[in-house]
Parts: structure tokens; sequence; C-alpha cells
């Protein structure tokens, strides 16, 4: 890991601080804010992310099928995603978010799938594959960056001085970004012609995929509402904004944590100990409201959704490392999809049972769900390739 190679590592995390963590997720902390000033309900808050969860979706779907000029795009990407942020401060038009929350989607989908391929490429092409989820830590990283200049900049600027305020903060992080991948040439991809082996719609990777769009499902409802829910425990609002903090520091090194596992124990079995330590940190406060519970929960959930991606895109690079492009924006494009869901689903539980715990228990059921598919691939892909192992030895 030269100066060079380093520096293309760090461009790739700073886009992804602004397209994952400021973009996307400074929405979370300043949700409250936004429903106080302007009177919106927990059910209007859902549309504003399923906007922009939708929009992910359009992109994260699109970014698949980019194969020329590929660092042109995402650049082109980046800069609309800055306007978009921006723009959310510069009016106080209902409909108008929703366009420019979906515009943050489309344009975040490009970024996250474009990017994590383009570093994953580049750093496998240098035999330094073992850095490529570093890449990812850019996620946790926005958000304790969010975490922490949302409640500072809302004192002195209000909810739309800090939406101004992070949109010029990342103008910064993407001149700085053009300034380390000047040098950095990203070659056009190549369709992978269609046999069987690059076929990714069999063995254990189709299993990969629906287990992952229900994590996306599952702990989209606690990435979007956290900040909220826990603003509404009275004896806890104080600690509200903390919350999002606490997440991205966890966060921010669980990538390179949850690869350097994935190095030394199976990829499967450790997903499967994420998956379980995420479904305890979402129903963590359904069990208990004090500081530490949910603190606890937060450091939970931030540790194991963004080390979740890791290991899921990593995985599926390992098992099709030729498509890499289309591998993630499948996974992604499945994930997106769950968001979609989650946001509209936990806000009408909300209002029917008038309780955050109702969303948050069947978030944490969706997840579980999830564990149980992937258990279950596994197992059934294992089974599988043993009678075809055995086939092939026997006698004719």
């Amino acid at each position: 890991m030269n100066r060079q190679h380093a520096g293309v590592l760090f461009g790739g995390i700073l886009l992804l601080v602004v397209a994952m963590g400021i973009s996307r997720f400074a929405f979370t902390p300043l949700l409250p804010f936004m429903r106080a000033d302007e009177g919106l309900s927990f059910q209007t808050g859902g549309w504003l992310a399923s906007s922009n969860y939708v929009g992910y979706f359009v992109g994260s779907l699109g970014a698949g099928f980019i194969y020329k000029r590929k660092k042109f795009f995402l650049l082109s990407n980046v800069l609309l995603n800055v306007v978009s942020i921006i723009g959310m401060g510069l009016t106080h038009a209902y409909v108008l978010w929703i366009v420019l929350r979906f515009i943050a989607g489309v344009t975040g989908g490009f970024i996250f799938v474009l990017t994590s391929s383009i570093i994953m490429d580049y750093l496998a092409k240098h035999l330094l594959t073992r850095w490529s989820g570093y890449v990812f830590s850019g996620i946790g990283i926005g958000i304790a960056i969010s975490g922490l200049c949302v409640p500072f900049l809302e004192v002195h600027f209000m909810w739309e001085g800090t939406w101004i305020g992070l949109g010029l903060l990342s103008t910064l992080f993407v001149l700085l970004t053009l300034a380390l991948w000047r040098h950095i040439v990203v070659h056009d991809g190549e369709r992978v012609a269609k046999t069987n082996d690059t076929n990714i719609w069999r063995g254990f990777m189709p299993w990969l995929i629906i287990a992952y769009g229900l994590e996306g499902l599952g702990y989209i409802i606690t990435g979007t509402f956290l900040v909220d829910i826990v603003y509404n425990i009275e004896n806890l609002q104080a600690y509200a904004s903390y919350t999002w903090v606490v997440v991205g520091i966890a966060a921010a090194p669980s990538a390179p944590f949850w690869m350097a596992m994935m190095s030394r124990f199976k990829p499967v079995h450790v997903m499967f100990v994420a998956y379980i330590l995420q479904v305890f940190g979402i129903i963590l406060p359904v069990l208990s409201q004090t500081v530490w519970s949910v603190l606890l929960s937060a450091f939970l959930f931030g540790c194991t959704f963004v080390g979740l991606v890791t290991l899921s895109t990593g995985y599926g690079r390992q098992l099709f490392p030729r498509q890499s492009n289309f591998v993630v924006s499948m996974l992604t494009t499945f994930y997106a999809f769950g968001q979609i869901i989650g946001p509209i689903i936990a806000s009408r539980l909300e209002v029917y049972f008038s309780s955050f715990k109702a969303p948050l228990l069947f978030a944490g059921s969706i997840v579980f769900c999830a564990f149980v598919i992937l258990v279950s691939g596994y197992v059934l892909t294992h089974q599988t390739q043993k009678v075809q192992v055995k086939s092939i030895k026997s006698p004719s």
C-alpha cells in the first residue's frame, strides 16, 4: 500500500462519506427538527425516506449496466448529489423535498456501486484486496460526521442552514477526491459472456441476495427513525443526537474489522454472527428504555449494518470476481428494494399501534428471517455440492 494507492482508497472513502453518510443518513438526525418546525408526521417523514430509497433502487440497478466512462459517470453523479444536499436547505416545499430526496437516492445508488467496484477492481489489480473493506468505512465516518455536525449547526443555523452547511462540507470532500484521483485511470468494463460459471443466479448467491434484501428492509427502520424514536422518549430526549454519533463511531472501524474476521473464518459464519448481533441491537430499545440500553443498541446497529454491507458485497465479489460491478449492483438493488418498503411499513405500524415498539419488533423479525434464509441457503448449497462431488467420484 504505497502513497498513490492509499490516496485512491481514501478518495473512495470520501465519496461514500458524501453519498451515504451525509446525503443519505444526515436525514436521520435532521428529521426530528424538520418534523418539529414543519409539522411533519411520522408518516410524511416515512414518505420522504422512501422517496430517497426508491431513487437508490433506481440508481443501484442502473449502475450494474455502466461499462464505459465509469469515472466520468461517477463524478457527474457526485456533483448532482451535492446539489441535492444543499437544495434541501433552500426550500420548504414538501413536493420539492420528495424530488430532492429522490435525486439524492438515484445518485447515491450510482455512487455506491461504481465507487465500490472501481476501488475493489483497483485494489485487486495491485494485489491489495485485503484493503478493500476499508472503503465501506466511509459510510460510518460520514454518519459520525453528520451526527456531530447536525446538533452544532442546527443550534446556530436551524435545520435549513444545517443542510447547506453539510452540502458545503461535502463539496470540500469532493474537491479533495478529485485531487487524489487525478492520476487514476478507470478502464472500460467488459460484458462477461453468459456461461454456467458466470451465472450469478445459482449456488449460494441467490440466497445471499435474498437475505441481503431482507436486511435492507429490516435495518432501514432503525436507520431512518432511531434518532426520532429516542427523541420522543421523554426521559431520553437529550441523548437523541448522541445515539447517531455512537452509530457512526461504531460503524467507522467496523468494515475493516469484519473484513479481518472474514479472512480468518468462513465468511458465511461471520455473517451469521453479524445478523444475530443486529437483531439484538434493533429490539433492545423495546426491552429497555434506559440511556445505556439505547446507546448499546446504537453501537450494535452501527457496527453490524456496515459490517453486513462489507461482508455481503465482499463475499459476492469473491464468488464472482470478474463481475464485481454487476454483483454489487444486484446485491444493492435488492437491498434498496427492501429499504423502499421498510419506512412505509414502519410508519403504518407506528400509527396503528401508537408505539415505536411495533416497528422495531417488525424490523428485528425481518432481520432474523434474513439470518434463517442465509443459514438455510448455506446448508442446502453444501448438501448439493456434496452430492455433486460424490456423483463425480462414483464409478459409472
